[in-house]
């Protein structure tokens, strides 16, 4: 199938860059930045053959799975409210592949809907409005969490990765690209962590996905606000999160930090509670849960 966006999303006048190949949906974005385009506009591929993540990290795409980025426009935006346009990536992928799970149950878990083929799903709208209403969610959609910073876990294995870049182009502008990668058909071999492929939750493909992002993210950017409204962002991040009020380790250059994961605060930094009582944030590690942060 061939990739789309959106109604809405096409409406705030996002556009479309499809590929069969690339090196890198985000080196694209960026390259694209620095001929001149602005944005919105997404880069997406059916087969990623240079991918990263964080810290130059290899991310491998096979075919089939989700490799997409997003040319964000952020005239207006504070410079140290950039960073938190991760988080806003972090809810609209989240709500995407509940809306993919939701809409297109895997075939083995669709006996598991609940008589009236609804099940109750706890999050909060997008838009506000009653945070407990039933949306239909398929049960299993509810082992999709966000981990902080940049994953998406599905039953604490890794789903998904988000890889948020910027740079200073000539004349000062800022390009700000948001990249998406996301194990749909198939988990790449060899990888040094447990894994997940979203085949398992929903019989959604990649392009499918892309349009329920593209939607979710007007939602989100709209809620953002160029980071007046990144409150109303954390709070939702938040309740989408993995290990809050759990053991964590974080492991930085310098140093591991343990305690518990008590929040994030208004810039996006992890708070981790220390044994001592003292109050610790975090701007970048390694992060482990439960039985991991306590082994530390």
């Amino acid at each position: 199938m061939q990739f789309r966006l959106s109604q809405a999303a096409r409406s705030e006048g996002h556009r479309l860059h499809s590929h069969e190949r690339l090196d890198s949906t985000n080196s694209e974005a960026m390259r694209l930045a620095h001929g001149g385009e602005t944005g919105p506009l997404w880069v997406a591929t059916h087969r990623q053959e240079a991918g990263r993540g964080r810290r130059g990290n290899a991310w491998t795409s096979p075919e089939g799975n989700l490799a997409a980025s997003l040319l964000m426009p952020v005239a207006g935006v504070a410079p140290e409210m950039v960073a938190t346009l991760g988080f806003v990536a972090g809810v609209a992928l989240v709500e995407a592949i509940r809306d993919a799970c939701r809409s297109n149950p895997s075939p083995s878990l669709q006996g598991e809907v609940r008589d009236d083929g609804a099940a109750e799903d706890l999050s909060p709208p997008m838009g506000g409005g009653d945070a407990r209403a039933p949306h239909g969610l398929a049960p299993a959609s509810s082992a999709i969490h966000l981990k902080w910073p940049n994953d998406v876990l599905a039953d604490g294995k890794k789903l998904a990765g988000i890889l948020l870049e910027a740079e200073t182009l000539p004349g000062g502008r800022r390009a700000v690209v948001v990249g998406f990668g996301v194990n749909v058909a198939a988990t790449p071999d060899g990888l040094p962590y447990p894994a997940a492929a979203l085949a398992a939750f929903s019989a959604a493909d990649a392009p499918m996905l892309l349009e329920f992002l593209s939607e979710r993210f007007v939602e989100a950017v709209r809620i953002w606000n160029k980071g007046r409204g990144f409150s109303n962002i954390r709070r939702r991040w938040l309740e989408r999160a993995a290990g809050v009020g759990a053991p964590v380790s974080v492991r930085m250059a310098e140093a591991t930090l343990t305690g518990i994961f008590e929040t994030i605060d208004e810039g996006g930094r992890l708070v981790i509670l220390a044994p001592d009582g003292t109050r610790r944030t975090v701007t970048a590690g390694e992060v482990h849960f439960g039985s991991a942060a306590t082994a530390a």
